[in-house]
Protein backbone atom coordinates (compact mmCIF):
# COMPACT_ATOMS: atom_id res chain seq x y z
CA UNK A 1 0.00 0.00 0.00
CA UNK A 2 1.91 3.24 -1.03
CA UNK A 3 2.36 6.09 1.90
CA UNK A 4 -0.27 8.57 2.48
CA UNK A 5 1.71 11.86 4.06
CA UNK A 6 -0.31 12.40 7.23
CA UNK A 7 -1.07 15.95 6.83
CA UNK A 8 -3.11 14.77 3.75
CA UNK A 9 -5.16 12.53 6.06
CA UNK A 10 -5.04 15.61 8.40
CA UNK A 11 -6.83 17.74 6.60
CA UNK A 12 -9.36 15.12 5.00
CA UNK A 13 -10.69 14.06 8.41
CA UNK A 14 -10.54 18.06 9.31
CA UNK A 15 -13.03 18.89 6.06
CA UNK A 16 -15.37 16.87 7.13
CA UNK A 17 -18.79 17.54 8.59
CA UNK A 18 -20.37 17.02 11.84
CA UNK A 19 -22.66 14.15 9.96
CA UNK A 20 -20.01 12.91 8.03
CA UNK A 21 -17.87 12.07 11.14
CA UNK A 22 -21.20 10.46 12.38
CA UNK A 23 -21.55 8.68 8.91
CA UNK A 24 -18.09 7.57 8.69
CA UNK A 25 -18.55 5.67 12.75
CA UNK A 26 -21.47 4.16 11.47
CA UNK A 27 -20.01 3.19 7.92
CA UNK A 28 -17.16 1.23 9.88
CA UNK A 29 -19.22 0.50 12.82
CA UNK A 30 -20.07 -3.26 11.66
CA UNK A 31 -16.63 -4.07 10.97
CA UNK A 32 -14.38 -2.82 13.34
CA UNK A 33 -14.17 -2.94 17.40
CA UNK A 34 -13.70 0.11 19.31
CA UNK A 35 -10.27 -0.21 20.13
CA UNK A 36 -9.23 -0.77 16.28
CA UNK A 37 -5.64 1.46 15.20
CA UNK A 38 -7.46 3.17 12.33
CA UNK A 39 -10.65 4.29 14.65
CA UNK A 40 -8.52 5.18 17.24
CA UNK A 41 -6.31 7.16 14.72
CA UNK A 42 -9.67 8.81 13.34
CA UNK A 43 -10.46 9.94 16.81
CA UNK A 44 -6.92 11.08 17.90
CA UNK A 45 -7.05 13.21 14.42
CA UNK A 46 -10.55 15.05 15.05
CA UNK A 47 -9.29 15.77 18.37
CA UNK A 48 -6.26 17.60 17.48
CA UNK A 49 -6.60 21.46 16.86
CA UNK A 50 -3.18 21.31 15.08
CA UNK A 51 -1.39 18.83 13.24
CA UNK A 52 0.94 16.47 15.22
CA UNK A 53 2.18 13.41 14.03
CA UNK A 54 4.18 12.19 17.31
CA UNK A 55 1.45 12.61 19.27
CA UNK A 56 -0.90 10.69 16.61
CA UNK A 57 1.67 8.18 16.95
CA UNK A 58 1.44 7.77 20.49
CA UNK A 59 -2.26 7.68 20.70
CA UNK A 60 -2.31 5.31 18.36
CA UNK A 61 0.01 2.82 19.69
CA UNK A 62 0.03 4.38 23.46
CA UNK A 63 3.99 4.18 23.10
CA UNK A 64 4.83 0.94 21.95
CA UNK A 65 7.30 0.84 19.30
CA UNK A 66 6.28 0.83 15.90
CA UNK A 67 7.94 0.19 12.08
CA UNK A 68 7.22 3.37 10.09
CA UNK A 69 5.77 1.10 7.07
CA UNK A 70 3.33 0.04 9.48
CA UNK A 71 2.16 3.42 10.53
CA UNK A 72 1.95 4.85 7.03
CA UNK A 73 0.00 1.66 5.63
CA UNK A 74 -2.54 2.27 8.58
CA UNK A 75 -2.90 6.03 7.39
CA UNK A 76 -3.40 4.94 3.88
CA UNK A 77 -5.83 2.35 4.92
CA UNK A 78 -7.25 5.02 7.00
CA UNK A 79 -7.02 7.69 3.92
CA UNK A 80 -9.26 5.41 1.74
CA UNK A 81 -12.18 4.17 4.18
CA UNK A 82 -12.63 7.79 4.55
CA UNK A 83 -13.17 7.89 0.77
CA UNK A 84 -15.53 5.27 0.78
CA UNK A 85 -17.70 6.54 3.68
CA UNK A 86 -17.55 10.15 1.83
CA UNK A 87 -18.94 8.61 -1.33
CA UNK A 88 -21.65 6.87 0.63
CA UNK A 89 -22.51 9.20 2.66
CA UNK A 90 -22.79 11.41 -1.22
CA UNK A 91 -24.64 8.51 -2.86
CA UNK A 92 -27.42 9.57 -0.29
CA UNK A 93 -27.86 13.15 -0.70
CA UNK A 94 -26.27 13.68 -4.58
CA UNK A 95 -28.43 13.72 -7.51
CA UNK A 96 -26.06 12.65 -9.27
CA UNK A 97 -24.63 9.60 -7.01
CA UNK A 98 -28.17 8.57 -7.11
CA UNK A 99 -28.85 8.92 -10.72
CA UNK A 100 -25.33 6.58 -11.20
CA UNK A 101 -26.86 4.22 -8.77
CA UNK A 102 -30.14 3.58 -11.27
CA UNK A 103 -27.49 3.19 -14.37
CA UNK A 104 -25.80 0.38 -12.50
CA UNK A 105 -28.42 -1.16 -11.31
CA UNK A 106 -30.36 -1.44 -14.27
CA UNK A 107 -27.11 -2.85 -15.89
CA UNK A 108 -26.99 -5.33 -13.38
CA UNK A 109 -30.80 -6.09 -13.25
CA UNK A 110 -30.08 -6.11 -17.76
CA UNK A 111 -27.55 -8.77 -17.54
CA UNK A 112 -30.13 -10.92 -15.82
CA UNK A 113 -32.90 -10.41 -18.29
CA UNK A 114 -35.24 -8.86 -15.40
CA UNK A 115 -36.19 -6.40 -18.49
CA UNK A 116 -39.44 -5.14 -16.25
CA UNK A 117 -37.44 -4.19 -13.21
CA UNK A 118 -35.15 -2.34 -16.09
CA UNK A 119 -38.33 -0.26 -17.05
CA UNK A 120 -39.57 0.37 -13.62
CA UNK A 121 -36.06 1.96 -12.45
CA UNK A 122 -36.12 3.74 -15.90
CA UNK A 123 -38.95 5.35 -15.32
CA UNK A 124 -38.00 6.69 -11.55
CA UNK A 125 -34.40 7.91 -12.93
CA UNK A 126 -35.70 9.75 -16.22
CA UNK A 127 -38.12 11.86 -13.84
CA UNK A 128 -35.16 12.88 -11.26
CA UNK A 129 -32.63 13.61 -14.09
CA UNK A 130 -35.51 16.10 -15.94
CA UNK A 131 -36.18 17.62 -12.29
CA UNK A 132 -32.43 18.10 -12.24
CA UNK A 133 -31.27 18.97 -15.94
CA UNK A 134 -28.76 15.99 -15.76
CA UNK A 135 -29.40 16.03 -20.04
CA UNK A 136 -26.11 14.17 -20.87
CA UNK A 137 -27.75 11.12 -18.79
CA UNK A 138 -31.09 11.60 -20.45
CA UNK A 139 -29.42 10.84 -23.14
CA UNK A 140 -28.36 7.60 -21.91
CA UNK A 141 -31.85 6.50 -20.69
CA UNK A 142 -33.22 7.06 -24.12
CA UNK A 143 -30.53 4.71 -25.60
CA UNK A 144 -31.55 2.66 -22.27
CA UNK A 145 -35.10 2.67 -23.38
CA UNK A 146 -34.24 1.51 -27.23
CA UNK A 147 -31.78 -1.25 -25.97
CA UNK A 148 -34.63 -2.76 -23.45
CA UNK A 149 -36.99 -2.74 -26.53
CA UNK A 150 -34.72 -4.61 -28.39
CA UNK A 151 -33.91 -7.06 -25.87
CA UNK A 152 -37.60 -7.85 -25.76
CA UNK A 153 -37.83 -7.55 -29.45
CA UNK A 154 -41.18 -5.23 -28.78
CA UNK A 155 -41.01 -3.76 -32.77
CA UNK A 156 -44.27 -2.47 -32.27
CA UNK A 157 -43.03 -0.09 -29.68
CA UNK A 158 -40.01 1.06 -31.49
CA UNK A 159 -41.68 1.28 -34.30
CA UNK A 160 -44.21 3.78 -32.35
CA UNK A 161 -41.79 5.34 -30.07
CA UNK A 162 -38.52 5.97 -32.39
CA UNK A 163 -39.49 9.58 -33.63
CA UNK A 164 -40.51 10.55 -30.42
CA UNK A 165 -37.46 9.71 -29.23
CA UNK A 166 -35.25 11.34 -31.81
CA UNK A 167 -36.85 14.49 -30.93
CA UNK A 168 -36.19 14.52 -27.59
CA UNK A 169 -32.51 13.29 -28.14
CA UNK A 170 -32.52 16.40 -30.36
CA UNK A 171 -34.16 18.90 -27.68
CA UNK A 172 -31.86 17.11 -25.26
CA UNK A 173 -28.80 18.53 -27.69
CA UNK A 174 -29.63 21.74 -27.76
CA UNK A 175 -30.02 22.03 -24.33
CA UNK A 176 -26.54 20.69 -23.73
CA UNK A 177 -25.26 23.31 -26.22
CA UNK A 178 -27.33 26.23 -25.07
CA UNK A 179 -25.98 25.69 -21.53
CA UNK A 180 -22.29 25.19 -22.96
CA UNK A 181 -22.49 28.37 -24.93
CA UNK A 182 -23.33 30.38 -22.04
CA UNK A 183 -21.10 28.71 -19.53
CA UNK A 184 -18.31 29.36 -21.97
CA UNK A 185 -19.16 32.88 -22.93
CA UNK A 186 -19.36 33.59 -18.75
CA UNK A 187 -15.80 32.18 -18.37
CA UNK A 188 -14.68 34.50 -21.35
CA UNK A 189 -15.56 37.08 -19.48
CA UNK A 190 -14.44 36.53 -16.50
CA UNK A 191 -10.81 35.64 -17.91
CA UNK A 192 -10.96 39.04 -19.53
CA UNK A 193 -11.41 40.74 -16.60
CA UNK A 194 -8.97 38.90 -14.43
CA UNK A 195 -6.31 38.67 -17.26
CA UNK A 196 -5.48 42.26 -16.79
CA UNK A 197 -7.21 43.81 -13.69
CA UNK A 198 -5.27 47.53 -14.19
CA UNK A 199 -6.43 47.74 -18.08
CA UNK A 200 -9.07 50.89 -17.85
CA UNK A 201 -10.52 53.27 -19.99
CA UNK A 202 -11.97 52.88 -23.86
CA UNK A 203 -9.69 50.03 -24.41
CA UNK A 204 -10.74 47.96 -22.25
CA UNK A 205 -14.66 48.77 -22.21
CA UNK A 206 -13.92 47.90 -26.27
CA UNK A 207 -12.28 44.49 -25.26
CA UNK A 208 -15.67 43.68 -22.87
CA UNK A 209 -18.04 44.46 -25.61
CA UNK A 210 -16.65 42.47 -28.34
CA UNK A 211 -17.19 39.40 -25.84
CA UNK A 212 -20.58 40.42 -25.39
CA UNK A 213 -21.77 41.77 -28.34
CA UNK A 214 -23.53 38.34 -28.99
CA UNK A 215 -27.03 37.14 -29.70
CA UNK A 216 -27.34 35.50 -26.82
CA UNK A 217 -27.11 38.37 -24.24
CA UNK A 218 -29.82 40.20 -26.47
CA UNK A 219 -32.53 39.01 -24.24
CA UNK A 220 -32.92 36.29 -21.56
CA UNK A 221 -33.04 32.50 -22.73
CA UNK A 222 -36.90 31.70 -21.48
CA UNK A 223 -36.75 28.93 -23.59
CA UNK A 224 -33.87 27.34 -22.22
CA UNK A 225 -32.61 25.67 -19.29
CA UNK A 226 -32.32 26.57 -15.92
CA UNK A 227 -28.68 26.81 -16.12
CA UNK A 228 -28.86 28.52 -19.07
CA UNK A 229 -30.83 31.21 -17.62
CA UNK A 230 -28.26 30.90 -14.81
CA UNK A 231 -25.20 31.78 -16.77
CA UNK A 232 -27.26 34.49 -18.98
CA UNK A 233 -27.54 36.74 -16.07
CA UNK A 234 -24.32 36.04 -14.33
CA UNK A 235 -22.75 36.73 -17.66
CA UNK A 236 -24.93 40.28 -17.90
CA UNK A 237 -24.11 41.25 -14.00
CA UNK A 238 -20.45 40.62 -14.25
CA UNK A 239 -20.59 43.10 -17.25
CA UNK A 240 -22.36 45.86 -15.92
CA UNK A 241 -20.05 45.80 -12.54
CA UNK A 242 -17.10 45.96 -14.89
CA UNK A 243 -18.56 48.63 -16.75
CA UNK A 244 -20.31 50.96 -14.02
CA UNK A 245 -23.40 50.39 -14.71
CA UNK A 246 -24.46 49.71 -11.33
CA UNK A 247 -28.05 50.46 -11.28
CA UNK A 248 -28.71 47.74 -13.92
CA UNK A 249 -25.98 45.02 -12.20
CA UNK A 250 -28.14 45.43 -8.90
CA UNK A 251 -31.41 45.23 -10.87
CA UNK A 252 -29.66 42.14 -13.05
CA UNK A 253 -28.65 40.78 -9.66
CA UNK A 254 -31.99 40.49 -8.32
CA UNK A 255 -33.14 38.70 -11.22
CA UNK A 256 -30.54 36.20 -10.89
CA UNK A 257 -31.25 35.58 -7.18
CA UNK A 258 -35.34 35.37 -7.80
CA UNK A 259 -34.47 32.72 -10.57
CA UNK A 260 -32.13 30.61 -8.16
CA UNK A 261 -34.97 30.75 -5.86
CA UNK A 262 -37.56 29.86 -8.15
CA UNK A 263 -35.97 26.63 -8.60
CA UNK A 264 -35.22 25.96 -4.81
CA UNK A 265 -34.35 21.94 -5.24
CA UNK A 266 -31.04 22.93 -7.55
CA UNK A 267 -30.54 25.04 -4.08
CA UNK A 268 -30.44 22.31 -2.48
CA UNK A 269 -28.13 20.25 -4.44
CA UNK A 270 -25.47 22.88 -4.46
CA UNK A 271 -25.53 26.19 -2.80
CA UNK A 272 -21.86 27.81 -3.74
CA UNK A 273 -23.57 30.27 -6.66
CA UNK A 274 -26.24 31.11 -4.75
CA UNK A 275 -24.23 32.47 -1.90
CA UNK A 276 -21.78 34.21 -4.32
CA UNK A 277 -24.88 35.62 -6.47
CA UNK A 278 -26.14 36.50 -3.06
CA UNK A 279 -23.19 38.73 -2.05
CA UNK A 280 -22.89 40.40 -5.84
CA UNK A 281 -26.35 41.62 -4.90
CA UNK A 282 -25.46 43.17 -1.44
CA UNK A 283 -22.63 44.80 -2.46
CA UNK A 284 -24.79 46.67 -6.06
CA UNK A 285 -27.20 47.27 -2.84
CA UNK A 286 -24.79 49.06 -1.17
CA UNK A 287 -23.05 50.84 -4.15
CA UNK A 288 -26.03 52.29 -5.27
CA UNK A 289 -27.13 53.73 -1.35
CA UNK A 290 -29.98 50.75 -0.99
CA UNK A 291 -28.98 50.08 2.31
CA UNK A 292 -32.65 48.88 3.19
CA UNK A 293 -32.47 46.54 0.36
CA UNK A 294 -28.51 45.68 1.24
CA UNK A 295 -29.92 44.63 4.92
CA UNK A 296 -32.49 42.50 4.13
CA UNK A 297 -30.27 40.28 1.53
CA UNK A 298 -27.88 40.13 4.53
CA UNK A 299 -29.65 38.65 6.52
CA UNK A 300 -30.87 36.28 3.93
CA UNK A 301 -26.86 35.42 2.94
CA UNK A 302 -26.37 34.73 6.77
CA UNK A 303 -29.65 32.42 6.97
CA UNK A 304 -28.34 29.77 4.16
CA UNK A 305 -28.13 26.12 4.82
CA UNK A 306 -24.55 25.28 3.66
CA UNK A 307 -23.53 22.11 2.30
CA UNK A 308 -20.27 21.87 3.17
CA UNK A 309 -17.22 23.74 4.89
CA UNK A 310 -16.46 25.72 1.89
CA UNK A 311 -20.04 26.97 1.71
CA UNK A 312 -19.88 27.80 5.55
CA UNK A 313 -16.52 29.12 5.25
CA UNK A 314 -17.92 31.69 2.05
CA UNK A 315 -21.07 33.07 3.86
CA UNK A 316 -19.10 33.71 7.07
CA UNK A 317 -16.45 35.95 5.03
CA UNK A 318 -18.67 37.57 2.64
CA UNK A 319 -21.64 37.90 5.59
CA UNK A 320 -19.18 39.82 8.03
CA UNK A 321 -17.52 41.72 5.43
CA UNK A 322 -20.16 43.32 4.01
CA UNK A 323 -21.93 43.51 7.66
CA UNK A 324 -18.88 45.43 8.61
CA UNK A 325 -18.73 47.77 5.47
CA UNK A 326 -22.61 48.45 6.06
CA UNK A 327 -21.70 49.39 9.81
CA UNK A 328 -19.02 51.45 9.11
CA UNK A 329 -21.27 53.50 6.13
CA UNK A 330 -23.52 54.04 8.81
CA UNK A 331 -21.25 54.73 11.27
CA UNK A 332 -23.08 52.43 13.74
CA UNK A 333 -19.49 50.99 15.63
CA UNK A 334 -20.93 49.94 18.33
CA UNK A 335 -23.16 47.28 15.86
CA UNK A 336 -19.81 47.15 14.28
CA UNK A 337 -17.95 45.98 17.29
CA UNK A 338 -20.36 43.71 18.39
CA UNK A 339 -20.48 42.07 15.31
CA UNK A 340 -16.77 41.54 14.86
CA UNK A 341 -16.72 39.89 18.61
CA UNK A 342 -19.37 37.46 17.18
CA UNK A 343 -17.09 37.00 13.89
CA UNK A 344 -14.03 36.61 16.50
CA UNK A 345 -15.90 33.59 18.57
CA UNK A 346 -17.23 32.10 14.90
CA UNK A 347 -13.82 32.80 13.16
CA UNK A 348 -12.09 30.61 15.04
CA UNK A 349 -13.90 27.51 13.63
CA UNK A 350 -12.42 27.59 10.40
CA UNK A 351 -8.50 26.73 9.65
CA UNK A 352 -6.25 30.00 9.90
CA UNK A 353 -5.16 28.49 6.05
CA UNK A 354 -8.55 28.44 4.69
CA UNK A 355 -9.73 32.21 6.47
CA UNK A 356 -7.31 34.57 5.21
CA UNK A 357 -7.22 36.74 8.11
CA UNK A 358 -5.27 39.35 6.20
CA UNK A 359 -7.77 40.32 3.78
CA UNK A 360 -9.95 41.82 7.47
CA UNK A 361 -7.64 43.35 9.05
CA UNK A 362 -9.11 46.89 7.81
CA UNK A 363 -12.16 45.97 9.00
CA UNK A 364 -11.09 45.62 12.16
CA UNK A 365 -8.96 48.39 12.48
CA UNK A 366 -11.85 50.65 11.12
CA UNK A 367 -15.04 49.74 13.60
CA UNK A 368 -12.06 49.66 16.67
CA UNK A 369 -11.11 53.32 15.85
CA UNK A 370 -15.23 54.15 15.36
CA UNK A 371 -15.72 52.89 18.25
CA UNK A 372 -12.64 54.89 19.77
CA UNK A 373 -10.83 51.63 21.27
CA UNK A 374 -7.74 53.08 19.96
CA UNK A 375 -5.85 50.21 21.85
CA UNK A 376 -6.92 47.80 19.71
CA UNK A 377 -7.56 49.72 15.99
CA UNK A 378 -3.63 50.03 16.84
CA UNK A 379 -3.20 46.33 16.94
CA UNK A 380 -5.46 45.34 14.25
CA UNK A 381 -3.15 48.10 12.42
CA UNK A 382 0.31 46.67 13.56
CA UNK A 383 -1.08 43.12 12.17
CA UNK A 384 -2.00 44.49 9.10
CA UNK A 385 1.46 46.46 9.09
CA UNK A 386 3.45 43.15 9.55
CA UNK A 387 2.00 41.33 6.24
CA UNK A 388 4.36 40.23 3.72
CA UNK A 389 4.12 42.99 0.97
CA UNK A 390 3.69 39.55 -1.49
CA UNK A 391 0.13 39.18 0.83
CA UNK A 392 -1.50 42.65 0.31
CA UNK A 393 -1.01 45.35 -1.96
CA UNK A 394 1.67 48.07 -1.28
CA UNK A 395 -1.31 50.89 -1.24
CA UNK A 396 -2.70 49.02 1.55
CA UNK A 397 0.58 49.35 2.92
CA UNK A 398 1.28 52.89 2.55
CA UNK A 399 -2.22 53.58 3.75
CA UNK A 400 -1.99 51.05 6.99
CA UNK A 401 1.03 53.91 7.67
CA UNK A 402 -0.87 56.70 7.69
CA UNK A 403 -3.83 55.31 9.46
CA UNK A 404 -1.22 54.30 11.97
CA UNK A 405 0.09 57.88 12.87
CA UNK A 406 -2.90 59.16 13.09
CA UNK A 407 -4.02 56.33 15.73
CA UNK A 408 -1.01 57.37 17.94
CA UNK A 409 -2.04 60.84 17.56
CA UNK A 410 -5.47 60.01 18.87
CA UNK A 411 -3.93 57.78 21.86
CA UNK A 412 -1.28 60.17 22.66
CA UNK A 413 2.20 58.52 21.70
CA UNK A 414 3.80 61.78 20.54
CA UNK A 415 7.30 60.49 21.27
CA UNK A 416 7.04 57.90 19.01
CA UNK A 417 5.23 60.18 16.28
CA UNK A 418 8.53 61.59 15.48
CA UNK A 419 10.50 58.05 14.34
CA UNK A 420 7.42 57.00 12.68
CA UNK A 421 6.94 59.87 10.52
CA UNK A 422 9.89 59.93 9.49
CA UNK A 423 9.81 56.12 8.58
CA UNK A 424 6.72 56.96 6.82
CA UNK A 425 7.66 59.55 4.97
CA UNK A 426 10.49 57.22 3.41
CA UNK A 427 8.22 54.37 2.77
CA UNK A 428 5.98 56.12 0.80
CA UNK A 429 8.09 57.98 -1.25
CA UNK A 430 10.27 55.42 -2.07
CA UNK A 431 7.17 53.44 -3.44
CA UNK A 432 6.27 56.47 -4.96
CA UNK A 433 2.52 56.91 -2.70
CA UNK A 434 3.76 60.20 -1.75
CA UNK A 435 0.62 62.31 -3.36
CA UNK A 436 -0.11 65.48 -1.94
CA UNK A 437 -3.07 63.77 0.24
CA UNK A 438 -0.34 62.09 2.11
CA UNK A 439 1.91 64.99 2.23
CA UNK A 440 -0.42 67.45 3.77
CA UNK A 441 -1.61 64.46 6.56
CA UNK A 442 2.40 63.58 7.51
CA UNK A 443 2.81 67.71 7.55
CA UNK A 444 -0.21 68.26 10.11
CA UNK A 445 0.67 65.21 12.18
CA UNK A 446 4.37 66.67 12.51
CA UNK A 447 2.49 69.99 13.71
CA UNK A 448 0.09 68.75 16.27
CA UNK A 449 2.76 66.36 17.44
CA UNK A 450 4.63 69.29 19.05
CA UNK A 451 2.54 70.17 21.89
CA UNK A 452 0.96 72.93 20.30
CA UNK A 453 -1.80 74.99 22.37
CA UNK A 454 -5.64 74.30 21.57
CA UNK A 455 -5.83 77.60 19.40
CA UNK A 456 -2.76 76.33 17.38
CA UNK A 457 -4.25 72.88 17.47
CA UNK A 458 -7.06 74.77 16.08
CA UNK A 459 -5.30 76.18 13.51
CA UNK A 460 -3.83 73.06 11.97
CA UNK A 461 -6.49 71.38 12.46
CA UNK A 462 -8.75 73.76 9.99
CA UNK A 463 -5.52 74.26 7.57
CA UNK A 464 -5.64 70.90 6.86
CA UNK A 465 -9.50 70.98 6.17
CA UNK A 466 -8.70 73.53 3.60
CA UNK A 467 -5.89 72.01 2.35
CA UNK A 468 -8.53 68.99 1.51
CA UNK A 469 -10.48 70.92 0.21
CA UNK A 470 -8.48 72.61 -2.08
CA UNK A 471 -7.05 69.07 -3.88
CA UNK A 472 -8.44 69.09 -7.32
CA UNK A 473 -11.21 65.73 -7.33
CA UNK A 474 -8.51 63.74 -9.49
CA UNK A 475 -5.44 64.42 -6.58
CA UNK A 476 -7.67 62.61 -3.91
CA UNK A 477 -9.11 59.65 -6.15
CA UNK A 478 -5.42 59.02 -6.80
CA UNK A 479 -4.78 58.03 -3.15
CA UNK A 480 -6.51 54.75 -1.58
CA UNK A 481 -6.09 56.64 1.73
CA UNK A 482 -8.80 58.72 0.74
CA UNK A 483 -11.10 55.97 -0.34
CA UNK A 484 -10.23 53.92 2.70
CA UNK A 485 -10.58 56.37 5.44
CA UNK A 486 -13.29 59.45 5.99
CA UNK A 487 -10.19 62.00 6.65
CA UNK A 488 -12.99 64.66 6.65
CA UNK A 489 -15.17 63.30 8.65
CA UNK A 490 -12.38 63.10 11.41
CA UNK A 491 -11.22 66.72 10.76
CA UNK A 492 -14.92 68.35 10.96
CA UNK A 493 -14.96 66.24 13.87
CA UNK A 494 -12.02 67.58 15.78
CA UNK A 495 -13.11 71.31 14.93
CA UNK A 496 -16.58 70.80 15.75
CA UNK A 497 -16.03 68.88 19.45
CA UNK A 498 -17.72 65.51 17.99
CA UNK A 499 -16.44 61.97 17.47
CA UNK A 500 -15.78 60.41 14.03
CA UNK A 501 -18.56 57.94 14.71
CA UNK A 502 -20.37 60.76 15.43
CA UNK A 503 -19.86 62.62 12.14
CA UNK A 504 -19.99 59.48 9.76
CA UNK A 505 -23.71 58.63 11.44
CA UNK A 506 -24.54 62.14 9.94
CA UNK A 507 -23.13 62.35 6.91
CA UNK A 508 -25.16 59.04 6.58
CA UNK A 509 -28.17 60.71 7.50
CA UNK A 510 -27.99 63.29 4.68
CA UNK A 511 -27.02 61.23 2.20
CA UNK A 512 -30.18 58.77 3.08
CA UNK A 513 -32.53 61.92 2.96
Amino acid sequence: MPKTPSNKLFNLIKSMSGSEKRYFKVFVGSHANKDSKYLRLFDAIEAQEEFDDEVLKNEVYQGKPVQSRKYSELKGYLYDLCLKSLQGYDEKTSVDYKLRHYLQSMQVLFRRSHFSDCQDLLSKARKLAYKYERFTVLIDMLGWEKQLAYAKSDIDYLDEALDRIETEEQHLQQQLTSISAYRNLFFRLLVSLRKDASLTGPEFRKRLADIVDTPLLQQPPESDAHQAQIYYYRTLSIYQLATGDLLAFKSSSEQLIELMESKPHFLNEDVSEYISALSNLIMGCGRVGDYEALEVYLEKLRQVKPLSQDDELKIHRQYYQNKFSLCIAKGDFKEGLSALQTHLRERSHFDNDLFETNTFYYYYFHISFGAEAYDDALSYLNDWLNLSTTVERQELQGTARILNLIVHFELGNYVLLDSLIRSTYRYLKKREQLHDVEREIISFIRKAAGSPSKHELKVAYESLKGAFEQLPQTERAKSFFVRAFDMMAWLEGKLEGKSYGEMIRRKFKERSR
